[in-house]
C-alpha cells in the first residue's frame, strides 16, 4: 500500500516529538514534512533538536535529516497533523485547509466550532461526517478535524459506556494533571516541586464543555449536544506523565458495582474497524485498591487506553471512581494519529 504523506505542524514541541515518534515505521503514514516557527526553519531537525529531544533515547532515524520548514500550505503532503500552540493555531489550521490539506489537529481553537468534528473514534466516530457540512459552508478544498483536551479523552472515554448503558444525570470530577500537560518549558520547577497548582487556564471550562459535545448526536449537518451538567476541578502536580481524574457521577438509572464493570469491559466499538491505532482495551478496569496510578498504568495499551478504578458508592451523587490516562500519547499526538486513521477508514483522504 502506497503510505499516505503526513506533514507534522509544531513538531519540534513535546507533542510534536511525540508524533515524530509515533509515526515511526507506520503502516499508512509516511512523514515528509516537518514545520515549526520561522525561528526553526531550514535546519535539520537532528540538528534543531540535539538538546531538546526529551521523548525517548534517539530521535527516530527517518526524521534526523528533514529540514524543518516554516509552516505554510506548501508542505510535500496531503495530511497534516498539527501540534501548534493555540497562540497560532487558527490561522494556520485555517489556511491549509482552505488550500486542501486534511488537517487533524490537537489545538483548542476549532473544537467547539459547530461544524468541525471534535473526535474520540471509540465514542463518536459517525461525527466524522461533519466534514462535508463545513466544506459546504466554508468553501474549503480541504478540513479539520480536532481531539479533546488531554483530561477530557480519558474521562469521556470512561463515561462512554455507563451513558449509553444507564445514563448521566449530573457529573463532577477532580483532576490531579501532570506537568507535561504544560509543554516542555510550560512549568517552572520551583513553581511545582513539593507543590500542587490549583489552576490550569481553560481547563474547567473545556472539561465542562467538550464532553457535551461528544456524547452528543449528529442530526444532519449539526450536533445536539449531551445535556447534562459538569463540575471540574483541575490541577497541576508533579507527575511527568499522566492525568489522574477523580470521578462522581449521578446515572439516569440503577446499577450495581458489577454492571458498571461489565459496562467498563465490554467496551470497544472499533474492534473490526482494524485502525493501527487503536488499543485493543480503550478501558482497562484495575481491581486493585491503590491502582490506577501514573508510574505503573499510564502506558497501558501503549499509551492509548483509559484505566479505571477504585469504582464505589457514592454518598452525595451514585457512584465514583478514578481515571487515569498518559496526556501526551492518547492524550494529544495519539488522538490525532488515530483520528486520521480515522479519516483514512471513512474516505476522507482518498479525496485530498
Amino acid at each position: 500500500m502506497n503510505r499516505i504523506k503526513v506533514g507534522i505542524l509544531g513538531a519540534t514541541g513535546m507533542v510534536g516529538q511525540s508524533l515524530v515518534q509515533l509515526l515511526e515505521k507506520h503502516p499508512w503514514f509516511e512523514v515528509t514534512e516537518l514545520a515549526a516557527s520561522e525561528r526553526s526553519m531550514g535546519k535539520t531537525y537532528a540538528d534543531l533538536m540535539q538538546e531538546r529531544w526529551g521523548i525517548s533515547p534517539k530521535i527516530p532515524e527517518y526524521a534526523r535529516d528533514l529540514v524543518v520548514k516554516e509552516c505554510k500550505p506548501d508542505l510535500d503532503c496531503d495530511l497534516v497533523l498539527s501540534a501548534l500552540d493555540s497562540s497560532v493555531a487558527f490561522e494556520i489550521e485555517e489556511t491549509f485547509a482552505k488550500n486542501g490539506y486534511a488537517v487533524s489537529s490537537n489545538a483548542k481553537n476549532h473544537r467547539m466550532e459547530s461544524d468541525v468534528p471534535l473526535l474520540i473514534p471509540e465514542i463518536n466516530y459517525e461525527h466524522v461526517d461533519l466534514i462535508k457540512a463545513q466544506q459546504k459552508r466554508r468553501g474549503w478544498k480541504g478540513f479539520i478535524v480536532t481531539d479533546p483536551n488531554c483530561s477530557t479523552i480519558h474521562m469521556t472515554l470512561a463515561l462512554k459506556p455507563l451513558y449509553d448503558r444507564f445514563g448521566i444525570e449530573k457529573l463532577m470530577v477532580t483532576t490531579l494533571q501532570a506537568v507535561s500537560g504544560a509543554g516542555y518549558y510550560g512549568v517552572s520547577s520551583m513553581d511545582i516541586i513539593d507543590n500542587v497548582l490549583p489552576y490550569i487556564k481553560d481547563e474547567e471550562e473545556k472539561m465542562e464543555s467538550e464532553p457535551l459535545k461528544i456524547l452528543g448526536l449528529l442530526a444532519k449537518d449539526s450536533i445536539t449536544m449531551a445535556q447534562f451538567p459538569i463540575s471540574a476541578q483541575c490541577n497541576r502536580v508533579a507527575v511527568k506523565y499522566g492525568h489522574t481524574e477523580c470521578v462522581s457521577v449521578k446515572l439516569g438509572k440503577k446499577a450495581s458495582v458489577e454492571e458498571i464493570i461489565d459496562a467498563f469491559e465490554k467496551f470497544n466499538p472499533l474492534g473490526e474497524m482494524g485502525l493501527p491505532s487503536a488499543p485493543k482495551r480503550p478501558i482497562i478496569y484495575s481491581r486493585g485498591d491503590n491502582r490506577p496510578q501514573p508510574k505503573l498504568d499510564a502506558d497501558n495499551e501503549n499509551g492509548m487506553a483509559s484505566t479505571v478504578g477504585r469504582l464505589r458508592k457514592c454518598s452525595i451523587l451514585d457512584y465514583k471512581f478514578v481515571v487515569l490516562g498518559h496526556n501526551v500519547i492518547r492524550g494529544a499526538a495519539g488522538a490525532a494519529i488515530l483520528n486520521a486513521e480515522l479519516l483514512k477508514v471513512k474516505g476522507y483522504l482518498d479525496t485530498i
